[in-house]
């Protein structure tokens, strides 16, 4: 699932057309000859572990709201994957963490507005309150062979993993 190409040049405004660059169409400009390549969005998540439960958020937004996830979160430009772990997994539960390992890269796009890739890491609570924020209107932990509903694959294959 691709992201939509864009329409129009981004240097100069001219409408785009498609030719070969590289091994594949691309959307280019006829004026100034500017390619558009389409750069792969990255989350990072993080698997918190107590007592053979896992630490999970309910969705607040589409798609799949109500369904739960791992604390996740797309990465900031520029930003180190290990810190955005640690940020999108304090902005939805309220915990600080520390994340150790990573786990696996999962690949695969499953909806328009999704990651390309998520980088998945472990981590152990360093302090905090558990609270629901962010783009989570629930967080709980769930005994890892009685899980609620879940909202990805990319969720379910990590479960898998440990």
């Amino acid at each position: 699932m691709a992201e939509p190409f864009p329409a129009y040049c981004a240097r100069c405004g001219t409408p785009l057309t498609s030719e070969e660059h590289f091994g594949r169409e691309r959307p280019t400009c006829p004026s100034c000859a500017w390619v558009y390549f389409a750069n792969p969005k990255v989350a990072v998540a993080v698997v918190l572990q107590q007592n053979h439960r896992v630490l999970l958020v309910r969705r607040a937004n589409e798609p799949f709201r109500g369904r739960w996830t791992l604390p996740a979160g797309f990465m900031d430009a520029g930003e180190d994957p290990r810190l955005a772990a640690e940020r999108e997994c304090l902005e939805e539960t309220g915990l600080q963490v520390q994340v150790a390992r990573v786990v696996d890269v999962i690949a695969g796009r499953e909806h328009p507005r999704g990651a390309d890739f998520v980088i998945l890491y472990t981590g152990e609570v360093t302090s905090g309150s558990l609270a629901a924020g962010d783009d989570a209107d629930d967080v709980g932990w769930f005994d890892l062979d009685d899980l609620p509903p879940l909202a990805f694959r990319a969720t379910e294959t990590a479960l898998r993993l440990l």
